[in-house]
């Protein structure tokens, strides 16, 4: 199968961002960052605004909050947090580039700006018509069910139980056709021969609330994104998508264990600035955004939210890197789809 052959080769990049849940680092990836940066003529003399094209509660909100805290921490400089969810991230987007470009104003987005314009060409290109200032989050998805759930329990009695519904079984997702999430679904709906109803969310905290309050079936996310209800017991992981489970993971299925030979999509949040920006601003801005990805209170942030079982720093080239692969490979898969990518 084509698809499985493009995702192979992405495998090679993707493959090196995967560690092993238990990798310690002695250093973080910009201890050899400068410990303080004066900004250029006083930049910046005022607070920044960071535009989140997502909801609070969800993890694209997660992160903005706790990476404006560290550089906060680091700077002394005030960052304004503006929500604006809809569109799987496209208003926010919108929002953004309509924004002066003087570097007052930065934007946290996630993969959902590669696969947008790998879909549609006339949509941003994150690693162009932006700079990206780091990417301070990469991770993997799973398939959680309610932990007192009693018609299934595992992933092999849901893939029953979804299959004798004939069509009437529902997963919590996001909305945005060919978005990471809804082709690893159909990767797994191909394979498994199961139809089920994919019921669409913008934000965070529905989503999450349709699985706890039983609207759903089943929800589609990012684990570090449900950590409180993992730790109050509320959900439960029945399939990792990776092909092998982390050890904090090792009693659930991955899917090598469910039997899947694809390789998964991951997920990746970060942070930019608009291209046109003035460039000593923009040094100022990455020094900023990378040296508070090592504040301590970041990191103590993603290791809480399961993000330090893969590799999840890049810099403002290794974004690019990531970016522009993540377009390419995006693009391969929709037109094996049958999606329309111009």
């Amino acid at each position: 199968m084509k698809i499985k052959n493009h995702l192979a080769t992405a495998a090679l990049t993707l493959t090196a961002m995967t560690l092993s849940a238990n990798v310690a680092y002695a250093a973080c990836a910009t201890d050899d960052l400068p410990d303080s940066m004066d900004g250029p003529g006083g930049f910046p003399e005022r607070a920044l605004t960071m535009i989140v094209p997502y909801g609070p509660a969800g993890g694209s909100g997660q992160v903005a909050q706790a990476m404006a805290e560290a550089v906060t921490e680091l700077t002394g400089v005030a960052i304004n947090r503006d929500h604006k969810p809809g569109g799987s991230g496209s208003v926010g987007m919108t929002a953004y580039m309509a924004q002066p470009a003087d570097g007052y104003s930065v934007l946290e987005h996630i993969d959902d700006a590669a696969s947008a314009h790998a879909l549609d060409s006339s949509q941003p290109n994150p690693a162009e018509d932006l700079i990206p200032l780091v990417t301070s989050q990469i991770t993997f998805s799973q398939i959680y069910i309610r932990a007192n759930e009693d018609r299934f329990t595992d992933w092999d009695s849901f893939v029953e139980w979804v299959k004798a519904q004939d069509g009437k079984a529902t997963i919590a997702n996001v909305s945005k056709e060919g978005s990471m999430e809804r082709v690893n679904m159909k990767f797994i709906t191909d394979a498994t021969g199961m139809k089920i109803q994919q019921i669409s969310f913008d934000k965070g905290s529905p989503r999450y609330g349709a699985l706890a309050g039983g609207q759903v079936d089943a929800l589609f996310e990012q684990p570090g994104d449900v950590r409180t209800f993992l730790d109050a017991g509320t959900f439960k992981p029945i399939l990792t998508l990776l092909k092998e489970a982390p050890d904090v993971f090792a009693d659930v299925p991955s899917l090598t264990d469910a039997g899947f030979d694809f390789e998964p999509l991951l997920r990746f949040r970060g942070f930019y600035v608009h291209k046109d920006a003035p460039e000593d601003r923009v040094k100022w801005l990455q020094w900023a955004f990378q040296k508070a990805y090592c504040q301590e209170s970041y990191q103590k942030y993603n290791e809480s939210k399961f993000m330090t079982l893969i590799e999840s720093f890049r810099d403002t080239e290794g974004s690019r890197d990531l970016i522009t692969s993540t377009i390419k490979l995006y693009r391969d898969v929709y037109k094996e789809m049958g999606l329309s990518a111009n």
